[in-house]
């Protein structure tokens, strides 16, 4: 007499609401680095050479640079709208506030892509029909674009982001506090930095800026590597919010 063994499938166990959306908006801010730093070593030959559209040029560089640029203003876009569904309980305006400057900078962004694209294509197709001095004089103005796009962009809303979802997170308490502590110190020094760079007193790459925007980085990175590996801490907030 034959015996049929029934073996009982495995079954996993769902990934709840809001590890997802932590997973996802941490993901999201990975990538804003993973996109922003290799864009600007891309971006390197058309920002620092005023002549570069009357050149050989590096179009390719150029291009896979703006393209990585676009990249991280999308990214920048989701990581506000996944991380919204979670931070609008704890405050909604705050939070509404944190995905319209996230617009914001990426708008700046892909203006400022723009007008690299723009070099590029007179690059390639004006240098015959227009003397070397007017091409210059062009480049070097859509460079300038580029570089306010930068200042009020990434810059300076990167800022009012910190301010925003700082506060956000520090009351919540969605991740440990010295994480939205670092962007809550950064906040007024990058914005004080940047507005200082709009009237001349200071300048990109500076002391000051480099002291003002070093919280802003490590903050943005480890929130985004803190969301992907533990997710939200509990919360009153997220509670209910399970699968």
């Amino acid at each position: 007499m034959s015996t049929t063994v029934r073996t009982k499938a495995t079954t996993r166990v769902p990934m709840d609401s809001t590890r997802k959306t932590a997973l996802v908006g941490g993901a999201f801010y990975v990538i804003t680095f993973a996109a922003s730093i290799p864009a600007l070593l891309l971006l390197a030959p058309v920002l620092n050479h005023p002549d570069y559209i009357a050149g050989a040029g590096a179009d390719t560089s150029v291009l896979w640079g703006c393209f990585l640029d676009l990249v991280t203003a999308l990214a920048g876009i989701g990581s506000a709208v996944a991380l919204f569904s979670v931070v609008k309980r704890q405050h909604e305006g705050f939070a509404l506030g944190f995905v319209t400057s996230r617009i914001v900078e990426a708008v700046f962004i892909v203006i400022g892509v723009v007008s690299l694209l723009a070099i590029v294509t007179l690059r390639q197709a004006g240098s015959a029909e227009t003397d070397s001095a007017s091409l210059v004089t062009v480049g070097q103005a859509l460079v300038a674009v580029r570089d306010w796009t930068f200042l009020l962009g990434p810059t300076l809303m990167a800022g009012i982001n910190a301010l925003l979802l700082g506060t956000l997170m520090y009351r919540s308490r969605l991740v440990p506090r010295i994480i939205p502590t670092l962007g809550l110190i950064g906040a007024p020094l990058l914005l004080t930095s940047t507005i200082a760079t709009m009237f001349g007193i200071n300048h990109l790459g500076s002391v000051w800026s480099t002291i003002a925007v070093a919280p802003i980085f490590v903050w943005e990175l480890s929130l985004g590597v803190y969301l992907v590996v533990k997710g939200f801490k509990p919360s009153p907030i997220t509670a209910g919010m399970g699968a």
